[in-house]
């Protein structure tokens, strides 16, 4: 039997993609005022032979913001910044997608309207850090007491999601976007019982916490005017930013059977710990009943599987049934990562001081492969 090969070309939904390697969402805090700066465009672009690439996650409003430096969509020279680095990716022949964030209670007065607390499913903070940019050097600091979100507030987040959305594609100029719905943030909180513990109809029952997600998921669909240019991130048993679930096997087989039918361009699933183990002994979850659950729901779009792949991990995954494979920091310090992996070339180590702010060292100067060796 022939299984997929990583660099075949493949569509789903409405993204034709030159292979199956995806350039995963990589926060690099380079973005003052929200406006991604300048190396934005050569940095993606460098990066531009990736199947697909998701950028960096991006902040829906001034509300949604949880770090310092990071882009926004919700102000006009943000999204002409943006419109910048699409062209410059689309002119390399690349294609890409905007993840769209807000960050919910992982964040920080400073970085909130008005000095405000963040908002949040309820008034649980989380125990974790931040990024804050000070005199161009970045700290991680202890995340600020969040409030909880009213019921009468809800509306005016999923009016940001269809608002950013709509921007992005139609504005900033994305091939698609991805819904951040994992590591903690907005809609993971929701989502989760170790973060929500509201009573009303966000709140209690599996139905109800996935309420948000689901929600948000249509008025995205319904902003861009095709599900095939939605796609979605999870993160099922992730700690990152503090966050947990009493029972995820339950709930995740509710929300991919839920998202089966919306007709998404695929399903973005962080495996394990975002960015650590891939095996959790603590939590254990059964990635392939989740797939399963959202192909009997009618899901026809692309399984993205991410965290810590390697090419022959990558090859495997594939084999099983994966569709996409998403690569992270890799990425970050090889920008031709896709021909690195072809050629089974060495790959080269990303510096991790320079992972967070500053300018282009660390961010556009790694070289690629000396084509003429």
């Amino acid at each position: 039997m022939t299984h997929p090969s990583l660099f075949e070309p493949v569509q789903f939904g409405r993204l034709a993609l030159a292979n199956r390697i995806v350039m995963a969402p990589l926060t690099r805090n380079r973005s003052p005022g929200a406006v991604p700066g300048p190396l934005a465009a050569t940095y993606y672009t460098q990066r531009a032979t990736a199947g697909l690439l998701i950028t960096e996650a991006t902040a829906i409003s001034h509300q949604a913001q949880g770090y310092s430096d990071v882009p926004g969509l919700y102000a006009p020279e943000q999204l002409a910044a943006w419109r910048g680095v699409t062209d410059s990716v689309h002119a390399a022949g690349g294609r890409i997608v905007v993840q769209l964030w807000h960050v919910g209670r992982v964040s920080h007065t400073d970085l909130q309207p008005l000095g405000g607390a963040p908002v949040a499913p309820s008034a649980i903070t989380a125990r974790t850090k931040t990024v804050l940019i000070r005199d161009g050097v970045p700290a991680f600091v202890d995340t600020s007491a969040p409030r909880a979100l009213s019921a009468d507030e809800i509306p005016g987040i999923v009016e940001d999601y269809r608002r950013a959305a709509k921007a992005a594609v139609e504005v900033a100029g994305f091939d698609g976007v991805e819904i951040h719905g994992a590591n903690g943030y907005l809609l993971d909180q929701f989502l989760k019982t170790g973060a929500n513990k509201r009573t009303d109809a966000y709140g209690g029952s599996i139905e109800n916490r996935a309420r948000l997600m689901l929600e948000v998921t249509r008025a995205v669909i319904d902003a861009v005017g095709d599900a095939g240019r939605v796609g979605i991130r999870l993160s099922p048993v992730t700690p990152a930013n503090d966050i947990v679930d009493a029972d995820p096997a339950p709930l995740f087989d509710h929300l991919m059977r839920a998202l089966g039918p919306l007709g998404l361009a695929y399903v973005h699933l962080i495996e394990g710990a975002t960015g650590g183990p891939r095996d959790l002994p603590d939590r254990p979850f059964d990635y392939t009943a989740a797939r399963a659950a959202w192909r009997q729901a009618g899901g026809q779009g692309a399984w993205m599987v991410n965290n810590g792949y390697t090419r022959s991990l990558a090859e495997q995954a594939l084999a099983d049934g994966a569709d996409l494979i998403a690569f992270g920091r890799p990425f970050i310090s090889n920008p031709d990562l896709v021909r690195r992996l072809r050629d089974h070339a060495p790959l080269q180590e990303g510096d991790r001081t320079t992972y967070y702010g500053g300018g282009a060292a660390g961010y556009t100067d790694y070289p690629a492969l000396d084509l003429s060796a």
